[in-house]
């Protein structure tokens, strides 16, 4: 990570780069370091909103794709993907427009959905749509939550000192973690309650 940070934080070209090229694939924690990056100016935080924005757009709208021609075998021969995209399928009977363009705040289905909903009869041109909305709003939302915390930290070192605001973050750090990992052996245990007991024999 520190090596991630030297490089967002270094001149020209190169932030701007990795932000559009990582956000193709996943991601928010890329996002929040840029725009702590760009609390001095350098890298311009702007840019960075657009490129996270095109990476993102670019992204889940080949997943999109990718889902509607090829999703249906990939997905038939995948029984945690069936489970994930039963989900997504039941979260845009009722709420499509919202689904679409706030997808990426899912933890758990912000990989899937735009591949899920490929598969489904939702418009390429309403999706495309909804997908400019959302990668807009997903940008400008984390980049400025890092833009943020770049003032709030550069404030509290000053007040309090490196060594104990790198004390509390990596506290943080430590019990999300620790939560997420709670809750996901909740998950699992409370599905392993409810599986259906195994056919006699």
């Amino acid at each position: 990570m520190p090596d991630l940070t030297q490089l967002i934080d270094g001149p020209g070209w190169v932030p701007y780069v990795i932000v559009l090229v990582w956000t193709f694939f996943e991601g928010e924690t890329i996002v929040i370091l840029a725009g702590v990056a760009a609390q001095d100016g350098t890298p311009h935080l702007w840019l960075l909103i657009l490129c996270a924005f095109c990476g993102s757009l670019c992204g889940d709208q080949l997943a999109f794709f990718l889902g509607r021609f090829k999703g249906k075998g990939f997905v038939a021969r995948r029984p945690r993907l069936q489970e994930k995209a039963a989900k997504v399928y039941r979260i845009l009977e009722k709420h499509q427009t919202l689904l679409i363009i706030g997808f990426r705040f899912l933890y758990g289905l912000r990989n899937i959905t735009p591949f899920a909903i490929g598969m489904t009869e939702v418009r390429t041109s309403r999706f495309l749509i909804l997908n400019i909305t959302g990668a807009a709003v997903w940008a400008v939302t984390f980049s400025f939550t890092g833009y943020l915390l770049g003032h709030a930290l550069s404030g509290m070192v000053a007040a309090y000192g490196e060594v104990a605001i790198l004390s509390l973050l990596l506290f943080i750090v430590i019990a999300y973690w620790i939560i997420r990992l709670t809750y996901g052996y909740e998950r699992r245990r409370r599905q392993k309650q409810l599986a259906p007991p195994p056919a006699a024999s």
